[in-house]
């Protein structure tokens, strides 16, 4: 689990959104209202949502609106979450049944304290199998 969140308001801007994606290496933003998660956006929810044209020469106003959308118009609502003492098993028990790229961590008052993320369960996996080859 990754505890460096990064959270966004509702009403945070596509183009904020985007800013944060190309300046940092994280690929999931949480968004809270009142420090409670409500939903993710994912940088592959953002390029859906984002015209293809926005800087290219071809670009236009209308392309440039889709930056003025909102957090919450773009967010996966539905969030599916762990508490901070579920183990490695129960995140992979839910990447394996549903379609996730990430899992919130959340406190019993769903305010989100880290996030786990398919790439965090590989470099899991990676470092028993190591542990398992040193020798004894």
């Amino acid at each position: 689990m990754s505890k460096r969140v990064v959270t966004v308001p509702m009403d945070c801007t596509l183009a904020s959104i985007k800013d944060i994606f190309e300046h940092t290496r994280f690929h999931h933003l949480l968004v809270t209202s009142e420090k409670k998660l409500m939903g993710v956006v994912s940088d592959r929810d953002l390029l859906k949502h984002l015209s293809p044209f926005i800087d290219t020469p071809v670009e236009r106003q209308r392309d440039l609106s889709t930056l003025q959308k909102r957090a919450h118009q773009v967010m996966t609502r539905d969030v599916i979450s762990l508490p901070p003492n579920a183990g490695i098993i129960d995140a992979i028990k839910l990447f394996n049944r549903h379609t996730l790229s990430c899992l919130p961590i959340v406190d019993v008052h769903n305010h989100p304290v880290g996030i786990v993320t398919w790439r965090d369960i590989l470099q899991y996996a990676e470092q028993m199998v190591e542990e398992r080859k040193a020798p004894d």
